[in-house]
């Protein structure tokens, strides 16, 4: 059996992939769907909260996933303990490469969205209005600071992209096109929006499943 750690986007938390971690671990699967800390925190402590998971559990041949945000969350993570992972699969998820955060890869609303949004505290980012309730403020560092990374993260052996292209005016075009050509990559497009839980739940889980037969 596999095990699968989960890493959602901003303003979300482990609860996000509820309905494709039980699937998992009704199939026998060891799944952690891991909620980011909302407080004072930047990119850098995301990486050390899901290293911390995988020292404490020993977690190793893990199946690393992120959606959105959570790209550059497992890339650091990854970028650390290449070692320990058998699969990087990112769900319409940011690609950093060293040097560049969130906000260099996003443009024009979704950096409006970054910094108006974090206006009432000046530090945390208010969900966007159709999120779900479950939806919490998420911390303005960890999409401004840049990710900081050796090179190591290229030698997990088995990386996958989602690209969702219903999604309006998204960030990630670039990523795609930058990927979606390098054999390194396995990469997929989808005609459905940034919600895939939601919108292509069958396909999130497909992916997931590949990548932990790889």
């Amino acid at each position: 059996m596999t095990t699968y750690v989960l890493i959602p986007g901003a303003c979300h938390g482990g609860w996000y992939y509820d309905p494709i971690s039980e699937r998992l671990r009704a199939e026998g699967h060891e799944v952690h769907a891991v909620t980011l800390s909302t407080g004072r925190v930047n990119l850098e402590d995301h990486a050390a909260e899901v290293l911390d998971l995988f020292e404490r559990l020993d977690l190793r041949d893990v199946v690393l996933a992120g959606h959105s945000y959570g790209g550059m969350v497992i890339t650091t993570v990854a970028d650390r303990v290449p070692d320990r992972i058998r699969s990087l699969v990112y769900v319409d998820a940011f690609v950093p490469r060293d040097g560049e955060s969130a906000y260099d890869i996003v443009h024009g609303d979704w950096r409006t969205w970054y910094v108006e949004g974090s206006s009432g505290d000046g530090f945390s980012m208010a969900p966007l209005p159709f999120f779900d309730e479950r939806a919490t403020p998420h911390p303005l560092p960890t999409l401004l600071q840049r990710a900081l990374l050796t090179g190591a993260v290229d030698k997990v052996p088995d990386r996958r992209y989602m690209f969702l292209a219903g999604m309006a005016d998204t960030p990630l075009a670039g990523t795609y096109e930058r990927l979606r050509h390098d054999p390194a990559w396995h990469v997929t497009e989808l005609p459905v929006g940034h919600n895939v839980v939601a919108e292509a739940p069958e396909e999130l889980l497909a992916t997931l499943k590949a990548a932990g037969q790889s």
